[in-house]
């Protein structure tokens, strides 16, 4: 006779593990693809979150080097106030977060890095505007008003910054520009550096007064 009498309801004890092992099995596989998707899904907020980041970076920088202004300490004086070096860039712009968007601020985008190491590049916005009259005697004063300075990107290396002269029909770049020696504002800003990952980056801004002017 079967083990199982004709008429007999319920399971083995065969049955029963069997059932329990392909459960158990099929929880995992579930569980692993739930893991799956939700390690997937924070890395994507993660990488959207770094990408809004760096793009609403990039739109500040942006709106602060396409405002750039020709400015003068006094309508006598004919040199204008924009200083460009290898890897630091002083200038006025018309455009001022600070102020929300409005008046005029004297801006400075730097790096702390030195040759081949590493370090962070700082934007410093400082309001109003005060700069030294040249005629006068040299005086160390200190600025004063409201100054403010954000990180822009962490461990950085090999930053330079690029100035495109728009005194040539031809794309000339150069490491330096005095536009107190050149009279006129560079035609654009291109900026590059490679992130802690290795990536490369690079952004070229035009500056709108020179753009319009030619």
């Amino acid at each position: 006779m079967s083990p199982r009498a004709a008429g007999d309801d319920g399971f083995t004890l065969l049955e029963v593990v069997l059932a329990l092992t392909i459960f158990a099995l099929m929880a995992a596989v579930l569980f692993s693809a739930f893991a799956l998707g939700h390690r997937v899904i924070e890395r994507a907020e993660v990488h959207f979150e770094r990408n809004q980041k760096v793009r609403a970076l990039d739109d500040m920088i942006g709106g602060y080097i396409r405002s750039s202004y020709p400015y003068r300490v006094s309508p006598q004086d004919p040199a204008v106030f924009y200083l460009g070096e290898a890897d630091k860039l002083t200038f006025i712009s018309s455009y001022s977060l600070a102020m929300g968007g409005r008046g005029m601020a004297k801006i400075t985008l730097f790096w702390e890095g030195a040759g081949a190491g590493e370090g962070a590049i700082k934007l410093e916005e400082a309001v109003p505007v005060r700069l030294p009259d040249r005629s006068e005697p040299r005086q160390d004063d200190e600025e004063t008003g409201q100054k403010s300075t954000l990180i822009v990107q962490d461990g950085v290396r090999q930053f330079a910054v690029a100035y495109l002269s728009p005194q040539s029909d031809d794309e000339r770049w150069e490491d330096r520009w005095d536009a107190a020696e050149k009279r006129v504002l560079p035609r654009a800003v291109r900026l590059s550096y490679r992130t802690a990952s290795g990536g490369e980056v690079r952004r070229v801004f035009p500056i709108m007064m020179t753009v319009l002017g030619r």
